[in-house]
């Protein structure tokens, strides 16, 4: 099963478009024990997500100790549900390929995050794995992104237009096994709305809604495609520190259920 697929299936099986980002802090967490923190997020949201997204920074601060935990997380996901590993990867060709293993083959995981800034051929490990998805950066949400991603570029006989908008063009042109994806932060509709008309085909994940201010029915109305799909929203804090407190697998189960039925609210809504 591609991941795409495994992605729409855990869509439909829990009508929901939520991705929950799984970045452990251990300044806030209520418990210390990394896997049991993530272990109780996830017993408290699996039937309300489409998939789990953890950060590979937050494990790798922790030495071995936090990438064991990454893993022992990793297996305890429901299979059903696509894991995409957060890890913004990008290297030259042969670095790459043994980026994409460790990814891929030694470490399982169903997706991955990947910068374009070195081009196709950075990528191609990455994208020769079929079944995997890689999402490509594209529009990203903190406030630095506009120092170069709106950049105005011009090639040959091709428009002006800034940079993000070359990387998704690029993707639409890249995506010949069909795996690609595209990282677009809910905090800019005008250009999430953009990327959508270059890539009406494509899926998004997009960060940003809730603690870094993206509105919710904004990025839905610019981002979904024909079939009112094609878009993964990703919360992290939002849902893991609704409560610093023991009560935290309920607090973060009743966010992520408010964020889930919003959601299908506005896609009614939408129509």
């Amino acid at each position: 099963m591609s991941f795409f697929d495994k992605l729409a299936g855990a869509a439909k099986r829990n009508a929901s478009l939520l991705c929950v980002g799984l970045d452990p802090d251990p300044d806030i967490m209520a418990e210390r024990d990394i896997f049991q923190f993530n272990k109780a997020i996830i017993e408290a949201t699996s039937d309300l997500v489409c998939a789990y997204k953890p950060n590979w920074a937050f494990y790798e601060a922790m030495g071995i100790q936090g990438i064991e935990a990454l893993l022992k997380t990793r297996d305890y996901i429901p299979s059903h549900i696509p894991v995409i590993l957060d890890a913004k990867r990008g290297d030259i060709g042969n670095t790459s390929l043994f980026y994409a293993r460790a990814v891929f083959d030694t470490f399982g995981f169903d997706a991955v995050t990947v910068s374009p800034f070195l081009g196709r051929d950075s990528l191609e490990p990455f994208m020769s794995y079929r079944d995997k998805g890689v999402f490509i950066l594209c529009r990203t949400t903190n406030p630095g992104a506009a120092d170069f991603q709106d950049l105005n570029l011009s090639h040959g006989s091709e428009p002006v237009r800034p940079l993000y908008q070359v990387i998704a063009q690029k993707a639409e042109e890249w995506n010949s096994y069909g795996n690609l994806g595209l990282v677009v932060g809910a905090t800019y509709p005008g250009e999430l709305k953009m990327v959508r008309e270059i890539c009406p085909n494509m899926t998004f994940l997009v960060p940003g809604v809730g603690s870094q201010g993206g509105d919710l029915e904004a990025a839905l109305r610019a981002g979904l495609d024909r079939k009112k799909a094609g878009l993964v929203i990703n919360s992290s804090r939002q849902v893991l520190y609704a409560s610093r407190s023991e009560d935290y697998p309920e607090a973060a189960r009743k966010a992520a259920q408010t964020l889930r039925d919003n959601m299908n609210s506005i896609l009614e809504k939408i129509g």
